[in-house]
């Protein structure tokens, strides 16, 4: 594997942390809020974009296993979004 391959796997890992920091920031305000638990849906996107980084790194670069890899990417990053925008949105509300 070349060293750009490892460098091109950077990207994901980093969004793949920021929804586990968001997944126990959103655990913390649920608490408080006493809101469904929600935020699991951050660990399994993460997990989702865990499972991308491995196709990618472990395969070779053939048409089916990038299908696989971008299916995952997309299909964590969108779960990631949904949870946020579950969560996070009151940030987004108007105030009287």
């Amino acid at each position: 594997m070349l060293m750009l391959d490892v460098l091109a796997l950077i990207a994901p890992m980093s969004i793949a942390f920021a929804l586990i920091i968001l997944g126990l920031l959103s655990r913390k305000l649920g608490r408080v809020t006493h809101a469904r638990p929600y935020y699991g849906a951050f660990f399994v996107a993460s997990a989702l974009i865990g499972a991308a980084i491995l196709v990618r790194w472990l395969t070779e670069p053939l048409e089916l296993w990038m299908f696989v890899y971008n299916g995952l990417l997309a299909l964590g990053v969108t779960l990631g979004v949904l949870a946020a925008w579950r969560y996070w949105s009151w940030l987004l509300a108007e105030r009287d």
